[in-house]
């Protein structure tokens, strides 16, 4: 009874692959590619691969005692917005997919966990799982449109770019700003200076 359970995997799916015509004596080879449909949810918040969108594959599959390994690259397009100006965000990527397919009941199944490396079921193997590590594992959490981006003003939100260098909402103290807004007829009596000649004479 194999160690692990797996959901069943569908040879319509783009990314799961029939390795029937791989003969299993190690040492044996086939390329391995294709261009398929990205699944969804392929990234991160702020940057990730269009659903739908195309992902070359260009891979390698070769026997070993043990299963099948996977190796080669994926290729596709990355689209997302910019971390600090919330510019778009639209360029390529090329990831590297190394990845152990385990036969049912061999000894790399039954001494490894789950996660540890893939499964085959039957002459069945999906790639989802190690295309999805490789992509979102070389994305940065806070993508930006180019490294020297500065971003956007904090005070009025205008993108630094497009404006002087000398840019600025100083103020002064935020404490007297109430005042700075009354004209000189509208400030209490008490603010304007009396008149020394008058001070003697009481």
């Amino acid at each position: 009874m194999p160690k692990h359970t797996q959901n069943h995997l569908d040879p319509r799916q783009p990314l799961v692959v029939d390795t029937t015509k791989l003969p299993r004596q190690p040492g044996a080879t086939r390329a391995l590619k294709r261009v398929v449909p990205a699944p969804p949810d392929l990234g991160l918040e702020l940057i990730s691969v269009p659903t739908g969108s195309d992902l070359e594959l260009d891979l390698s599959m070769t026997s070993v005692s043990e299963g099948v390994y996977v190796s080669g690259n994926v290729r596709g397009s990355l689209s997302g917005e910019c971390g600090r100006c919330l510019n778009e965000i639209s360029e390529p990527f090329d990831v590297h997919i190394a990845e152990l397919y385990a036969y049912a009941a061999s000894t790399t199944e039954e001494t490894t966990d789950e996660d540890e490396v893939g499964r085959m079921q039957g002459d069945l193997l999906d790639l989802e799982p190690a295309v999805r590590d490789a992509v979102v594992l070389t994305l940065p959490t806070n993508p930006v449109c180019r490294p020297d981006c500065p971003g956007l003003c904090p005070e009025c939100g205008v993108h630094l770019d497009d404006v002087p260098a000398d840019h600025s909402h100083d103020d002064g103290d935020p404490r007297w700003a109430a005042l700075r807004n009354l004209s000189r007829t509208e400030l209490p009596l008490a603010a304007s200076p009396q008149d020394p000649k008058k001070m003697i004479e009481e």
